[in-house]
C-alpha cells in the first residue's frame, strides 16, 4: 500500500517498514508543536515526559494509556498500565519538525505544515522491521492521534484502548491482506 486520499487518516506503508500517518488539526502552528514538545501536553494524548529541544537531548517518555480518555476502554491484557522508553532528539527545526530515536526502529519524525488555519501533523516511523510491531504501531499511532486531535477539537475521543484494538483489526485488513 503506497497511496492515501486526502480524506483516510489511516497511516500506511510508504517504503518498506515505513508507516506514514497524516492528519489535519485545528492550528496554529505553535499550539500543535507544544503538543509534540510539552510533557503535560504530549501526555494528554501520547506520553509525558519533558524534553529540551535540543538535538541529543534524551526524552523519557512515559505511557498511561488509561489516562487518556474516561472511560479508557479495555486494555488487552499483554500491555501494563505503564510503559516507559528513553528516547533522543536527533534533529529539530521547531516549529516545523521534530525528529527522535524510537526503541529499536529506526526513529520517528514529525513534521507540521500549515494549510491556512489548520496544520499538517505527518508523523513518519523508519525501520518497524517486524510485522506484529507494525501492526501494533499504526494502531498505536492511530489512536493517539485520534486523542490528539479530539483535545485540538475540544472534543471527547472515544474509548482509547477499545479505539486501539478495532484500529488493530482494520490495519491487520489494510497492511497484510
Amino acid at each position: 500500500m503506497t497511496a492515501m486520499l486526502a480524506d483516510d487518516a489511516y497511516g500506511v506503508v510508504t517504503e518498506p517498514a515505513t508507516l506514514t500517518l497524516q492528519r489535519l488539526l485545528p492550528g496554529p502552528i505553535d499550539r500543535v508543536w507544544s503538543y509534540l514538545t510539552d510533557g503535560e501536553l504530549r501526555r494528554q494524548w501520547l506520553a509525558a515526559g519533558a524534553m529540551e529541544e535540543k538535538v541529543g537531548a534524551a526524552v523519557d517518555f512515559v505511557w498511561r494509556n488509561d489516562e487518556l480518555t474516561d472511560p479508557p476502554g479495555s486494555r488487552p491484557d499483554s500491555f501494563d498500565a505503564e510503559h516507559r522508553m528513553t528516547c533522543e532528539v536527533t534533529a529539530i527545526d521547531a516549529p516545523r519538525s521534530l525528529s527522535i530515536t524510537w526503541g529499536s526502529t529506526g526513529g520517528v519524525t514529525f513534521t507540521l505544515e500549515e494549510k491556512g488555519g489548520e496544520v499538517l501533523l505527518i508523523i513518519v516511523h523508519r525501520r518497524i522491521e517486524d510485522p506484529a510491531v507494525l501492526l501494533n504501531v499504526s494502531a498505536g499511532w492511530h489512536a493517539h492521534v485520534d486523542v490528539l486531535e479530539a483535545r485540538l477539537r475540544g472534543t471527547m475521543a472515544a474509548p482509547h484502548w477499545d479505539n486501539w484494538s478495532q484500529l488493530r483489526a482494520v490495519y491487520a485488513e489494510r497492511l497484510f491482506d
